[in-house]
Protein backbone atom coordinates (compact mmCIF):
# COMPACT_ATOMS: atom_id res chain seq x y z
CA UNK A 1 0.00 0.00 0.00
CA UNK A 2 1.02 3.35 -1.49
CA UNK A 3 1.08 5.62 2.64
CA UNK A 4 0.85 9.30 3.30
CA UNK A 5 1.96 11.09 6.04
CA UNK A 6 -0.10 13.81 7.60
CA UNK A 7 0.54 16.71 9.00
CA UNK A 8 -1.15 19.27 10.53
CA UNK A 9 1.17 22.56 11.95
CA UNK A 10 -0.65 25.59 13.59
CA UNK A 11 -3.79 26.66 15.07
CA UNK A 12 -4.85 26.56 11.64
CA UNK A 13 -3.72 23.79 9.85
CA UNK A 14 -5.01 21.79 12.79
CA UNK A 15 -8.17 22.82 12.73
CA UNK A 16 -8.82 22.41 9.15
CA UNK A 17 -6.97 19.49 9.87
CA UNK A 18 -9.43 17.81 12.40
CA UNK A 19 -11.98 19.19 10.14
CA UNK A 20 -10.81 16.95 7.29
CA UNK A 21 -10.37 14.08 9.19
CA UNK A 22 -14.01 14.23 10.50
CA UNK A 23 -15.55 13.70 7.13
CA UNK A 24 -13.01 11.15 5.58
CA UNK A 25 -13.95 8.73 8.46
CA UNK A 26 -17.52 9.42 7.97
CA UNK A 27 -16.58 8.74 4.40
CA UNK A 28 -15.27 5.53 5.20
CA UNK A 29 -17.68 4.17 7.72
CA UNK A 30 -15.41 4.88 10.55
CA UNK A 31 -16.96 6.01 14.17
CA UNK A 32 -15.02 8.65 16.15
CA UNK A 33 -12.94 5.92 18.09
CA UNK A 34 -11.62 4.91 14.65
CA UNK A 35 -13.85 1.58 14.40
CA UNK A 36 -15.07 0.62 11.19
CA UNK A 37 -18.85 0.18 10.44
CA UNK A 38 -19.11 1.03 7.04
CA UNK A 39 -20.97 -1.76 4.70
CA UNK A 40 -19.14 -1.16 1.13
CA UNK A 41 -15.83 -2.82 0.14
CA UNK A 42 -14.85 0.51 -1.54
CA UNK A 43 -14.53 2.26 2.01
CA UNK A 44 -11.78 -0.16 3.43
CA UNK A 45 -10.26 -1.08 -0.15
CA UNK A 46 -7.85 2.09 0.41
CA UNK A 47 -7.94 2.60 3.95
CA UNK A 48 -4.14 1.86 4.28
CA UNK A 49 -3.41 5.03 2.33
CA UNK A 50 -4.57 7.24 5.21
CA UNK A 51 -5.05 5.32 8.19
CA UNK A 52 -3.29 2.72 10.06
CA UNK A 53 -4.77 -0.51 11.36
CA UNK A 54 -4.25 -1.52 14.86
CA UNK A 55 -6.47 -4.29 15.26
CA UNK A 56 -9.36 -6.01 13.44
CA UNK A 57 -11.09 -3.02 11.74
CA UNK A 58 -9.97 -0.38 14.45
CA UNK A 59 -7.97 2.23 11.98
CA UNK A 60 -6.20 5.60 13.48
CA UNK A 61 -5.35 8.78 11.61
CA UNK A 62 -1.47 8.79 10.18
CA UNK A 63 -1.37 11.66 11.67
CA UNK A 64 1.10 14.34 13.31
CA UNK A 65 -0.44 17.01 14.88
CA UNK A 66 2.07 19.73 15.63
CA UNK A 67 1.53 23.37 17.65
CA UNK A 68 4.07 25.20 19.72
CA UNK A 69 1.22 26.80 21.37
CA UNK A 70 -0.24 23.91 23.48
CA UNK A 71 -3.68 25.47 23.99
CA UNK A 72 -4.04 24.79 20.28
CA UNK A 73 -3.20 20.34 20.95
CA UNK A 74 -5.28 20.40 24.21
CA UNK A 75 -8.46 21.79 21.99
CA UNK A 76 -8.05 18.72 19.82
CA UNK A 77 -7.72 16.65 22.44
CA UNK A 78 -10.48 17.63 24.54
CA UNK A 79 -12.68 17.68 21.17
CA UNK A 80 -15.30 15.35 20.09
CA UNK A 81 -12.63 13.43 17.61
CA UNK A 82 -9.88 13.82 20.67
CA UNK A 83 -9.92 9.72 20.92
CA UNK A 84 -9.16 9.39 17.61
CA UNK A 85 -5.28 10.34 17.29
CA UNK A 86 -2.43 8.92 18.21
CA UNK A 87 -1.70 10.86 22.09
CA UNK A 88 2.37 10.10 20.94
CA UNK A 89 1.26 12.20 17.51
CA UNK A 90 0.37 14.99 19.18
CA UNK A 91 3.14 17.51 19.97
CA UNK A 92 2.92 20.71 21.33
CA UNK A 93 5.56 23.28 22.75
CA UNK A 94 5.26 25.63 25.73
CA UNK A 95 4.09 29.26 24.23
CA UNK A 96 3.49 31.07 21.13
CA UNK A 97 5.11 32.24 18.10
CA UNK A 98 3.69 35.23 18.29
CA UNK A 99 2.62 35.73 14.95
CA UNK A 100 6.51 35.81 13.96
CA UNK A 101 7.79 33.42 11.34
CA UNK A 102 11.09 33.69 12.61
CA UNK A 103 9.96 31.74 15.82
CA UNK A 104 8.89 29.26 13.84
CA UNK A 105 11.79 28.48 11.96
CA UNK A 106 14.42 29.62 14.06
CA UNK A 107 14.11 29.31 17.65
CA UNK A 108 10.87 28.60 19.30
CA UNK A 109 9.94 26.14 16.69
CA UNK A 110 13.76 24.31 15.97
CA UNK A 111 14.00 23.63 19.53
CA UNK A 112 10.63 21.09 19.24
CA UNK A 113 11.42 20.12 15.57
CA UNK A 114 13.32 17.32 16.70
CA UNK A 115 10.38 15.88 18.86
CA UNK A 116 8.69 16.18 15.83
CA UNK A 117 10.75 14.31 12.89
CA UNK A 118 11.15 11.45 15.74
CA UNK A 119 7.55 10.94 14.87
CA UNK A 120 7.62 11.03 11.66
CA UNK A 121 10.58 8.78 11.28
CA UNK A 122 8.56 6.30 13.53
CA UNK A 123 5.48 6.52 11.05
CA UNK A 124 7.13 6.15 7.86
CA UNK A 125 9.23 3.37 9.30
CA UNK A 126 5.96 1.47 9.85
CA UNK A 127 4.81 2.33 6.18
CA UNK A 128 5.33 -0.82 3.88
CA UNK A 129 5.27 1.75 0.62
CA UNK A 130 5.58 5.30 1.42
CA UNK A 131 4.83 7.78 -1.31
CA UNK A 132 4.48 11.07 0.41
CA UNK A 133 3.54 13.93 2.90
CA UNK A 134 0.94 16.02 3.33
CA UNK A 135 0.89 18.89 4.90
CA UNK A 136 -1.98 21.30 6.18
CA UNK A 137 -1.03 24.86 7.40
CA UNK A 138 -1.20 28.40 7.05
CA UNK A 139 0.65 31.15 5.56
CA UNK A 140 0.11 34.00 8.17
CA UNK A 141 1.01 33.29 11.95
CA UNK A 142 4.03 32.10 13.12
CA UNK A 143 3.71 28.02 13.70
CA UNK A 144 1.79 27.22 10.52
CA UNK A 145 4.39 29.63 8.50
CA UNK A 146 7.79 29.65 10.49
CA UNK A 147 7.48 25.62 11.59
CA UNK A 148 5.74 24.69 9.05
CA UNK A 149 8.85 25.93 6.18
CA UNK A 150 11.00 24.51 8.91
CA UNK A 151 9.51 20.98 8.98
CA UNK A 152 9.35 21.02 4.99
CA UNK A 153 12.53 21.96 4.80
CA UNK A 154 14.04 18.83 7.09
CA UNK A 155 11.64 16.49 5.74
CA UNK A 156 12.95 17.26 2.22
CA UNK A 157 15.89 16.57 3.39
CA UNK A 158 15.22 13.71 4.69
CA UNK A 159 13.53 12.02 2.25
CA UNK A 160 13.84 13.82 -1.01
CA UNK A 161 12.30 10.89 -3.06
CA UNK A 162 9.49 11.10 -1.40
CA UNK A 163 6.55 13.95 -3.20
CA UNK A 164 5.33 16.65 -0.59
CA UNK A 165 1.79 17.98 -1.05
CA UNK A 166 0.21 20.67 1.04
CA UNK A 167 -3.02 22.19 1.63
CA UNK A 168 -1.57 26.04 2.59
CA UNK A 169 -4.43 29.14 3.72
CA UNK A 170 -3.52 32.37 2.21
CA UNK A 171 -3.94 35.12 4.73
CA UNK A 172 -6.50 37.92 3.47
CA UNK A 173 -5.52 40.87 1.75
CA UNK A 174 -6.57 42.97 5.05
CA UNK A 175 -4.13 41.35 6.95
CA UNK A 176 -5.38 39.81 10.78
CA UNK A 177 -2.25 40.35 12.00
CA UNK A 178 0.20 43.51 10.72
CA UNK A 179 3.02 41.08 9.63
CA UNK A 180 1.34 38.44 7.70
CA UNK A 181 2.79 39.98 4.68
CA UNK A 182 6.43 38.60 5.81
CA UNK A 183 5.12 35.76 7.06
CA UNK A 184 3.35 34.71 3.93
CA UNK A 185 6.31 35.54 1.65
CA UNK A 186 8.88 33.61 3.48
CA UNK A 187 6.74 30.58 3.73
CA UNK A 188 5.94 30.91 -0.03
CA UNK A 189 9.65 31.26 -0.55
CA UNK A 190 10.06 27.86 1.30
CA UNK A 191 6.95 26.24 -1.14
CA UNK A 192 8.61 27.38 -4.14
CA UNK A 193 11.75 25.14 -3.24
CA UNK A 194 10.35 22.26 -1.00
CA UNK A 195 6.83 21.38 -2.23
CA UNK A 196 5.65 19.37 -5.05
CA UNK A 197 2.09 20.30 -5.26
CA UNK A 198 0.15 22.87 -3.31
CA UNK A 199 -3.48 23.60 -3.10
CA UNK A 200 -4.09 27.55 -2.35
CA UNK A 201 -6.73 28.29 0.04
CA UNK A 202 -7.64 31.62 0.39
CA UNK A 203 -9.11 33.08 3.37
CA UNK A 204 -10.77 35.91 1.08
CA UNK A 205 -12.39 33.57 -0.91
CA UNK A 206 -13.17 31.39 2.31
CA UNK A 207 -15.26 34.24 3.79
CA UNK A 208 -16.70 35.51 0.49
CA UNK A 209 -18.30 32.36 -0.07
CA UNK A 210 -19.79 31.47 3.53
CA UNK A 211 -21.30 34.81 3.42
CA UNK A 212 -22.98 34.67 -0.05
CA UNK A 213 -24.16 31.30 0.99
CA UNK A 214 -25.34 31.84 4.72
CA UNK A 215 -28.61 32.77 5.41
CA UNK A 216 -27.15 35.36 7.99
CA UNK A 217 -24.49 36.43 5.53
CA UNK A 218 -21.93 36.23 7.74
CA UNK A 219 -18.71 33.69 8.47
CA UNK A 220 -17.80 31.81 11.41
CA UNK A 221 -14.80 29.35 11.33
CA UNK A 222 -16.40 26.51 11.72
CA UNK A 223 -17.43 27.12 8.10
CA UNK A 224 -15.17 28.21 6.84
CA UNK A 225 -13.05 24.85 8.18
CA UNK A 226 -15.73 22.55 7.01
CA UNK A 227 -15.80 24.47 3.28
CA UNK A 228 -11.95 24.00 3.38
CA UNK A 229 -12.56 20.19 4.21
CA UNK A 230 -14.62 19.55 1.98
CA UNK A 231 -12.34 20.71 -0.62
CA UNK A 232 -9.52 18.43 0.91
CA UNK A 233 -11.74 15.89 1.00
CA UNK A 234 -12.68 15.95 -2.77
CA UNK A 235 -8.94 16.38 -4.05
CA UNK A 236 -8.08 13.53 -2.29
CA UNK A 237 -11.02 11.09 -3.30
CA UNK A 238 -8.86 9.63 -6.13
CA UNK A 239 -5.84 8.56 -3.56
CA UNK A 240 -8.53 7.44 -0.88
CA UNK A 241 -10.39 5.06 -3.33
CA UNK A 242 -9.51 2.58 -6.37
CA UNK A 243 -8.91 3.93 -9.43
CA UNK A 244 -5.78 4.31 -12.24
CA UNK A 245 -6.05 8.35 -12.92
CA UNK A 246 -4.07 10.37 -10.29
CA UNK A 247 -4.51 7.23 -7.62
CA UNK A 248 -1.48 8.65 -5.63
CA UNK A 249 0.32 12.08 -5.04
CA UNK A 250 3.39 11.09 -8.00
CA UNK A 251 0.35 10.82 -10.65
CA UNK A 252 -1.35 13.76 -9.90
CA UNK A 253 2.17 15.50 -10.04
CA UNK A 254 2.97 14.32 -13.58
CA UNK A 255 -0.77 15.43 -14.71
CA UNK A 256 -1.02 18.55 -12.87
CA UNK A 257 2.93 20.26 -13.18
CA UNK A 258 4.18 21.00 -16.42
CA UNK A 259 7.13 22.93 -14.72
CA UNK A 260 8.68 21.87 -11.99
CA UNK A 261 8.49 25.46 -9.74
CA UNK A 262 4.69 26.52 -11.29
CA UNK A 263 2.75 23.65 -8.66
CA UNK A 264 0.57 25.64 -7.14
CA UNK A 265 -2.68 25.52 -7.59
CA UNK A 266 -6.50 27.10 -7.47
CA UNK A 267 -9.15 24.41 -6.00
CA UNK A 268 -12.95 24.80 -6.28
CA UNK A 269 -15.87 22.53 -5.31
CA UNK A 270 -19.28 22.02 -6.34
CA UNK A 271 -22.21 22.52 -4.76
CA UNK A 272 -21.13 24.91 -2.69
CA UNK A 273 -23.76 25.05 0.60
CA UNK A 274 -26.24 27.64 -0.02
CA UNK A 275 -29.19 29.36 1.68
CA UNK A 276 -31.93 28.08 -1.02
CA UNK A 277 -33.11 24.98 -1.37
CA UNK A 278 -31.17 22.94 -3.77
CA UNK A 279 -31.32 19.63 -5.09
CA UNK A 280 -28.49 17.52 -3.27
CA UNK A 281 -27.74 15.75 -6.88
CA UNK A 282 -27.01 18.23 -9.11
CA UNK A 283 -26.84 17.04 -12.37
CA UNK A 284 -23.34 16.44 -14.71
CA UNK A 285 -24.41 19.85 -16.60
CA UNK A 286 -24.77 21.80 -13.27
CA UNK A 287 -22.11 20.31 -11.49
CA UNK A 288 -19.76 21.40 -14.85
CA UNK A 289 -20.55 24.69 -15.30
CA UNK A 290 -20.52 25.47 -11.17
CA UNK A 291 -16.93 24.00 -11.29
CA UNK A 292 -15.79 26.67 -14.62
CA UNK A 293 -17.12 29.29 -12.68
CA UNK A 294 -14.76 31.78 -10.72
CA UNK A 295 -17.45 32.19 -7.32
CA UNK A 296 -16.86 28.21 -7.12
CA UNK A 297 -13.00 28.78 -6.83
CA UNK A 298 -11.44 29.14 -3.11
CA UNK A 299 -9.15 31.33 -4.33
CA UNK A 300 -9.42 35.22 -5.28
CA UNK A 301 -7.91 34.77 -8.18
CA UNK A 302 -10.58 34.98 -11.09
CA UNK A 303 -8.94 31.57 -13.48
CA UNK A 304 -10.55 33.66 -16.60
CA UNK A 305 -7.96 36.00 -16.12
CA UNK A 306 -5.36 33.83 -16.78
CA UNK A 307 -4.78 30.39 -18.87
CA UNK A 308 -4.64 26.50 -17.66
CA UNK A 309 -1.73 24.62 -18.13
CA UNK A 310 -3.23 21.65 -16.50
CA UNK A 311 -6.57 20.59 -14.71
CA UNK A 312 -8.28 17.51 -12.98
CA UNK A 313 -11.93 17.17 -12.09
CA UNK A 314 -13.23 14.49 -9.14
CA UNK A 315 -16.66 13.51 -9.67
CA UNK A 316 -18.23 11.79 -7.09
CA UNK A 317 -21.62 10.02 -7.44
CA UNK A 318 -23.15 7.66 -9.30
CA UNK A 319 -21.83 8.88 -12.97
CA UNK A 320 -22.10 7.97 -16.54
CA UNK A 321 -18.33 8.32 -17.91
CA UNK A 322 -19.57 9.18 -21.64
CA UNK A 323 -21.72 12.17 -20.13
CA UNK A 324 -18.56 13.41 -17.91
CA UNK A 325 -16.53 13.43 -20.68
CA UNK A 326 -19.11 14.94 -23.41
CA UNK A 327 -20.19 18.00 -20.92
CA UNK A 328 -16.97 18.15 -20.17
CA UNK A 329 -15.92 18.90 -23.94
CA UNK A 330 -18.73 20.74 -24.30
CA UNK A 331 -17.68 23.28 -21.41
CA UNK A 332 -14.30 22.93 -22.55
CA UNK A 333 -14.54 24.26 -26.03
CA UNK A 334 -16.57 27.18 -24.28
CA UNK A 335 -13.39 28.11 -22.22
CA UNK A 336 -10.99 27.32 -25.22
CA UNK A 337 -9.21 30.50 -25.09
CA UNK A 338 -8.40 29.96 -21.35
CA UNK A 339 -6.52 26.65 -22.23
CA UNK A 340 -3.14 25.93 -23.77
CA UNK A 341 -3.07 24.45 -27.01
CA UNK A 342 0.16 22.81 -27.20
CA UNK A 343 -0.56 20.89 -24.00
CA UNK A 344 -3.28 18.40 -25.34
CA UNK A 345 -5.86 16.73 -23.38
CA UNK A 346 -5.06 18.93 -20.20
CA UNK A 347 -7.97 18.62 -17.91
CA UNK A 348 -8.38 15.03 -17.22
CA UNK A 349 -11.40 13.46 -15.10
CA UNK A 350 -11.94 10.65 -12.47
CA UNK A 351 -14.90 9.13 -11.07
CA UNK A 352 -15.31 7.94 -7.32
CA UNK A 353 -18.86 5.95 -6.48
CA UNK A 354 -18.62 7.21 -3.17
CA UNK A 355 -20.26 10.59 -2.77
CA UNK A 356 -19.19 13.53 -0.34
CA UNK A 357 -20.93 14.02 2.76
CA UNK A 358 -24.03 15.78 2.15
CA UNK A 359 -24.67 15.69 -1.87
CA UNK A 360 -25.37 12.64 -3.51
CA UNK A 361 -23.35 13.85 -6.52
CA UNK A 362 -20.24 16.40 -6.33
CA UNK A 363 -16.97 17.62 -8.04
CA UNK A 364 -13.52 19.12 -7.05
CA UNK A 365 -11.64 20.85 -9.22
CA UNK A 366 -7.85 21.42 -9.39
CA UNK A 367 -6.05 24.06 -11.94
CA UNK A 368 -2.75 24.73 -12.35
CA UNK A 369 -4.19 28.46 -13.76
CA UNK A 370 -1.45 31.28 -14.40
CA UNK A 371 -4.43 33.13 -12.54
CA UNK A 372 -2.56 31.88 -9.39
CA UNK A 373 -0.01 34.88 -9.56
CA UNK A 374 -2.73 37.32 -8.45
CA UNK A 375 -2.11 35.92 -4.61
CA UNK A 376 1.50 36.31 -5.25
CA UNK A 377 1.35 39.36 -6.70
CA UNK A 378 -1.00 40.40 -3.74
CA UNK A 379 1.47 39.31 -0.98
CA UNK A 380 4.78 40.56 -3.17
CA UNK A 381 3.18 44.18 -2.75
CA UNK A 382 2.49 44.03 0.83
CA UNK A 383 6.03 43.00 1.44
CA UNK A 384 7.89 45.42 -0.36
CA UNK A 385 5.74 48.18 0.58
CA UNK A 386 6.76 47.25 4.30
CA UNK A 387 10.60 46.12 3.50
CA UNK A 388 10.83 49.25 1.59
CA UNK A 389 10.68 51.09 4.61
CA UNK A 390 12.56 48.47 6.77
CA UNK A 391 9.77 48.05 8.82
CA UNK A 392 9.63 45.29 11.62
CA UNK A 393 12.93 43.93 10.41
CA UNK A 394 14.50 43.55 14.10
CA UNK A 395 11.69 41.24 14.99
CA UNK A 396 12.76 39.10 12.62
CA UNK A 397 16.72 39.85 12.65
CA UNK A 398 16.64 39.91 16.43
CA UNK A 399 16.11 35.85 16.32
CA UNK A 400 18.45 34.22 13.60
CA UNK A 401 17.20 35.73 10.66
CA UNK A 402 19.52 38.90 8.34
CA UNK A 403 18.50 41.16 5.50
CA UNK A 404 19.61 38.83 3.27
CA UNK A 405 16.67 36.35 3.55
CA UNK A 406 14.43 39.12 2.67
CA UNK A 407 15.79 39.90 -0.23
CA UNK A 408 16.36 36.22 -0.91
CA UNK A 409 12.13 35.68 -0.48
CA UNK A 410 11.26 39.07 -3.13
CA UNK A 411 13.30 37.81 -5.28
CA UNK A 412 12.26 34.33 -5.39
CA UNK A 413 8.38 35.12 -5.57
CA UNK A 414 8.84 38.07 -8.01
CA UNK A 415 10.86 35.32 -10.18
CA UNK A 416 7.95 32.84 -9.80
CA UNK A 417 5.51 35.93 -10.98
CA UNK A 418 7.83 36.63 -13.92
CA UNK A 419 7.57 32.70 -14.81
CA UNK A 420 3.55 33.26 -14.79
CA UNK A 421 3.45 35.71 -17.05
CA UNK A 422 6.48 34.26 -19.64
CA UNK A 423 3.86 30.50 -19.56
CA UNK A 424 0.84 32.87 -19.94
CA UNK A 425 1.64 34.44 -23.00
CA UNK A 426 3.70 31.75 -24.54
CA UNK A 427 1.90 30.31 -28.10
CA UNK A 428 3.08 27.81 -30.59
CA UNK A 429 5.97 29.38 -32.82
CA UNK A 430 4.93 28.97 -36.51
CA UNK A 431 8.42 27.95 -37.26
CA UNK A 432 9.25 24.89 -34.38
CA UNK A 433 5.62 23.40 -35.67
CA UNK A 434 7.03 23.14 -38.92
Amino acid sequence: MREIINLAIGQCGNQVGTAFWDKICGEHGLDRNGNYHGNEEIQQAKLDVYFNEVSSEKYIPRAVLVDLDPAAINEVKDSKNGTLFTPDNLVSGQRSTENIWSTGFHTSGAELADSVMDVVRREAEACDFLQGFQITHSLSGGTGSGMGSLLMTKIREEYPDRMMATFSVVPSEVNAHILDPYNAAFSIHHLIENSDETFCIDNDALSSICRRTSKFHEQNYAQMNNLASSVMSGVTSSLRYPGQLNSDLRKLAVNLVSFPRLHFFSVGHAPLPSNNSISTSPSVSELTHQIFNPENMITTSDPTSGRCLAGAAFFRGNFSVKEIEDEMHMVGSKYESSFFEWIPNNVQTTICSVPSEGSETSVSFIANNTSIKDLFIRVGDQFRAMFRKRAFILTYTSMGMDEIDFIEAEYNINDLISEYHQDQDAEIDDDEEN
